[in-house]
């Protein structure tokens, strides 16, 4: 079980600033460049995690239409052919300029409420060697559970949330406890105060 200065880390970003954030709306989700097949893996994916949280799924977001927007592709040069998303993400053109120059291979943005609760997620994979090599239920496992809550920028560097059971890829338990600590509805659906790991803490071990 994780102690709260280990949950603190997580949502601790390399700026040094504490920044939690679930969910406040039902999750609309929407994947472009997939097969079919690889489609109903990263909806089941999501319906595990949805299941664990105790969160909910929506057909649509009246506000957005889908908040949960997942784009797969073989270059960045492609993002600006997608029609509107230059008025979702601000800025895409120095964004895009950014990542190929990192040689990046994915990019999260998020979207919040007034009351700080995610709103929305873009999620962008560029398909290269590496990526492409990974299976997709555990690159789609891994895709949700990032874009579930706002996790620091430096929480899964060095260890991923996924683990290996067998032959199977699972959540690894501590992190599945966390989210499932996060959504509990008697905590805020955001907190920048790094008290809030003890509250996390609290509900981790209430939960085992």
């Amino acid at each position: 079980m994780m102690d709260a200065s280990e949950i603190e880390a997580l949502f601790t970003r390399s700026g040094g600033q504490f920044a939690f954030a679930r969910w406040g709306r039902p999750i609309a989700p929407v994947v472009f460049g997939v097969t079919d097949e690889t489609l109903s893996v990263i909806k089941g994916a999501l319906e595990a995690v949805m299941a664990l949280s105790g969160h909910k799924m929506a057909e649509t977001d009246p506000e957005l239409g889908s908040n949960l927007m997942m784009f797969f592709f073989r270059e960045w040069d492609e993002l600006p052919e997608v029609p509107g998303l230059d008025r979702l993400v601000p800025d895409l053109g120095p964004l895009l300029a950014r990542l190929k120059q990192a040689d990046a291979n994915q990019y999260r943005i998020f979207h919040f409420d007034t009351d700080g609760g995610i709103k929305a997620c873009f999620v962008f994979l560029r398909m290269e060697e590496n990526l492409s090599a990974v299976p997709a239920e555990t690159l789609a496992l891994s895709q949700i559970v990032q874009s579930v809550l706002l996790w620091s920028d430096t929480a899964f560097k060095d260890r991923s949330p996924l683990a290996v059971a067998g032959e199977k890829t699972i959540l690894r338990p501590d992190i599945a406890g966390l989210i499932r600590a996060a959504y509990d509805p008697v905590l805020p659906v955001a907190s920048s105060d790094a008290s809030h790991a003890l509250r996390l803490a609290a509900r981790v071990g209430l939960s085992q």
